[in-house]
């Protein structure tokens, strides 16, 4: 596996509480950021390939006739922004 550097700049309190959670699984913050986006990029592409696999060849504009036949109801209780 290749490496390469790339300088980070995080805010104070997130390279913090980074540092304390790597402390804390007996990490350096090296391996703790590192773990953490190649966790995130796993994530991320494992939802747009699910994501892609799903819409097959649906188009947005063919969602409108279902979202047409919804009923027309008010938000439940709680349910509003």
């Amino acid at each position: 596996m290749s490496k390469t550097t790339y300088p980070l700049k995080l805010p104070s309190s997130v390279k913090k509480a980074a540092a304390e959670l790597a402390a804390g699984a007996g990490v350096s913050l090296n391996q703790f950021i590192a773990a953490a986006v190649a966790e995130k990029v796993g994530r991320l592409r494992t939802a747009r390939v699910f994501l892609r696999e799903r819409t097959g060849t649906a188009k947005p504009n063919g969602m409108l006739k279902y979202l047409r036949c919804a009923a027309k109801v008010p938000p439940a209780a709680g349910d509003r922004l």
